[in-house]
């Protein structure tokens, strides 16, 4: 070896350091796409630049590294995700009455201030089901979901429930409940229970979707990040398991850009210095 190392310029001792770091770097690039790999198993779709930010906030930038470095390395390996068009859809023609607008302009000042209402199609094998959301606008938190066979009005209002439930119930009269013009945020039934807990009612006024924006952006979250990158669920049971994981992640464990890469449920209850909350979503039939 010593002879070998000689002929190209170069100790054996010097031989043996750049092979030990080569063997170190190989090391490190194993243990972060084992880490990769580990949050894309829960969550297929997360994007490279929130994983590198959770990485680096979880086992440091020294292990890690830069992120240029760091999407280079997703490139090199083929993970770095391609988009993907989510599909839209509301039903908007019926005779109740349509609320005006009332957050255009405003922007969410704490928790429960507004909420965010949609439902989106969820493909299974052999036909599809609803999801239905409600969604704090300030924390970006899932409060309320139900994932039900159809549109019915019914399911949206357990969402709605699940949401007034988690905020505390009683009177919410400091809270706007904002929708598109779809039948089911429209109906009687939806409408007595938003009264009942003095929630103002706010719709979108046309039936472009950009117009419910926040809602919108939650279901490509789902749809882009985790159900686009899986199997077609077997049925509804399958849909609800799956779907329930991914909200949970969402909640408790994706850091989310637009409030300074935060957990929703941390920024909706509250940071504590030194203390992580952690709320399970809740699973529901």
């Amino acid at each position: 070896m010593k002879t070998l190392c000689g002929l190209f310029g170069m100790s054996s001792q010097a031989y043996y350091k750049k092979k030990k770091n080569l063997l170190s770097r190989n090391q490190v690039k194993t243990a972060i796409l084992t880490l990769v790999h580990y949050y894309r198993s829960k969550a297929p779709r997360i994007g490279a630049l929130k994983l590198h930010y959770e990485l680096c906030s979880i086992y440091g930038s020294d292990l890690i590294g830069e992120r240029d470095a760091f999407l280079s390395l997703m490139r090199s390996e083929h993970l770095i995700l391609p988009p993907k068009k989510p599909r839209h859809t509301t039903d908007s023609n019926h005779l109740y009455k349509k609320y005006p607008n009332l957050i255009k302009g405003i922007i969410a000042q704490h928790p429960n201030h507004i909420w965010v209402s949609d439902i989106t199609y969820i493909w299974i094998q052999g036909g599809v089901c609803y999801l239905h959301l409600l969604t704090d606008l300030y924390s970006h938190a899932v409060l309320g979901w139900i994932l039900a066979p159809g549109l019915h009005a019914m399911y949206t209002q357990q969402a709605l429930s699940q949401a007034i439930t988690e905020a505390g119930g009683g009177n919410l009269c400091g809270t706007i409940h904002h929708s598109d013009r779809g039948v089911q945020y429209a109906c009687d039934a939806y409408i007595r229970v938003l009264m009942e807990h003095h929630i103002r009612i706010s719709m979108t006024e046309d039936y472009k979707p950009t117009d419910n924006a926040v809602a919108e952006r939650m279901n490509g979250i789902l749809k882009t990040e985790w159900i686009y990158g899986m199997a077609l669920f077997k049925d509804e049971d399958d849909a609800r398991m799956q779907i329930a994981k991914m909200i949970e992640f969402y909640n408790n464990e994706r850091p989310h850009m637009s409030i300074g890469m935060k957990k929703p449920m941390d920024v909706y209850y509250g940071e504590v210095p030194g203390k992580c909350v952690w709320k399970k979503a809740k699973s529901n039939a």
